[in-house]
């Protein structure tokens, strides 16, 4: 059975309308002609769409004078920055992160909270969750339904069907759900990444914007009190899928280190900042993790392996390693040598994990074949995290108002 050719057209009408928004998020404002000659439409095509747009209010012209010439100044065309707003939190090990942006994506209000590190019930956070979202639109003199999206990230394990974290570093199994927590605010679509997918997602768009051309493929490791990993590929049809498998918790080894996920061996138990604690104190690997490790304490264990004190080195060795032999599996299986970004906190103490990653790698055959994968050190994961958040929010938002 084949489409109608009036749904053939709203179609096409559609996606067009969606791709002149999307080139004006990305390159800013253009001019006609300019916006025509980025998105490959015609000039006819480009003044349809651009009329249709300004008349819902999600496009405005602005006069730009031209230095130095005489005549008309030059009429350039930009997204409405009032059209929609996003909130993108961040729930990270110590903090809650709050930002708000509007419909260009520029961050128009920022606020922290210190997380309590004492026990706390999903409800009880939920609730402050909450109060903390209407204190972020209240401060802009937003309406809630000024908010298009909330969009949360948090290491752990997110379900792909709702905004329900289900596993997380900070409430293990008691299990979060957001949308269930927010189905009365206003109408804004509620969405739930694993952080490192956003990472992921964002360091493909700058890459592909510096070097002017498509990445094929690429993986993101996130280094810090837990282990994310992030991975980019390029399907048959052109298009980029981003994944975040659960790699901290991966099996790793049969050592008996104990991971906060509960079970024992994982990647994490070795690589994260409690298992480097744990080996360079030499607490028996069974102990409790700790339930957060703070960054001034992993730079004393660090001082100390850089002046040779040989527990905290073999520590980082220990880490390195693990991460290194997990990326050997995961390169092994995606039959491929990607590039791999590291971030997160831990890549101030690259110098110290390096011999163990190195070693790890050169463990597989696949690497011995085809060749160690570049490393790119990235050392901005909070901006990363918080461009995922807007880019994916304001491209579903694009598509939804677009139409």
């Amino acid at each position: 059975m084949t489409a109608s050719p009036r749904a053939s057209t709203e179609a096409v009408r559609h996606q067009n309308n969606g791709l002149v928004l999307s080139t004006l998020r990305r390159e800013g404002p253009l001019a006609h002609t300019d916006l025509s000659s980025a998105t490959g439409l015609s000039s006819a095509t480009v003044s349809a769409i651009t009329a249709h747009l300004e008349k819902n209010g999600l496009l405005e012209r602005r006069e730009v004078a031209n230095p130095g010439q005489r005549g008309r100044p030059r009429v350039l065309l930009a997204r409405r920055r009032t059209a929609a707003h996003v909130i993108a939190v961040r729930i990270s090990s110590h903090a809650v992160q709050y930002s708000l942006a509007d419909y260009r994506g520029t961050m128009i209000d920022r606020f922290e909270e210190a997380r309590d590190q004492g026990p706390q019930s999903p409800a009880a956070f939920l609730a402050a969750f909450r109060a903390a979202l209407a204190r972020l639109v209240s401060r802009s003199r937003l309406a809630i339904s000024d908010i298009a999206t909330v969009s949360i990230s948090s290491k752990g394990l997110a379900d792909r069907e709702g905004a329900k974290l289900l596993w997380s570093p900070i409430f293990g199994y008691q299990a979060l759900d957001f949308e269930q927590a927010l189905s009365d605010f206003g109408t804004a679509r509620i969405h739930l990444f694993n952080e490192s997918l956003l990472v992921t997602h964002a360091l493909v768009l700058r890459l592909e914007k510096s070097r002017q051309q498509p990445v094929q493929s690429l993986a993101t490791l996130s280094l810090g009190h837990s282990i994310g990993l992030g991975v980019a590929q390029r399907d048959r049809l052109g298009q980029i899928e981003v994944r975040a498998p659960n790699f901290g918790h991966m099996l790793h080894s049969d050592d008996g280190k104990r991971c906060r996920c509960g079970a024992y061996g994982c990647i994490e138990a070795s690589a994260g900042f409690y298992g480097i604690l744990r080996t360079a104190f030499e607490v028996p690997p069974d102990t409790i993790p700790a339930t957060f490790v703070p960054l001034s304490e992993m730079e004393k264990i660090a001082g100390r392996a850089r002046q040779g004190h040989r527990a905290s080195e073999y520590a980082f060795r220990q880490a390195g390693l693990a991460l290194g032999q997990g990326l050997s599996r995961m390169l092994s299986l995606a039959e491929e040598t990607m590039p791999i970004a590291i971030t997160g906190p831990g890549t101030r103490f690259m110098d110290l994990l390096t011999r163990g990653l190195d070693e790890g790698l050169q463990q597989s055959q696949h690497v011995r074949v085809r060749g160690a994968p570049d490393i790119l050190i990235i050392t901005e994961e909070e901006t990363l995290v918080f461009e995922g958040h807007v880019d994916r929010a304001l491209s579903e938002i694009d598509m939804v108002l677009g139409g």
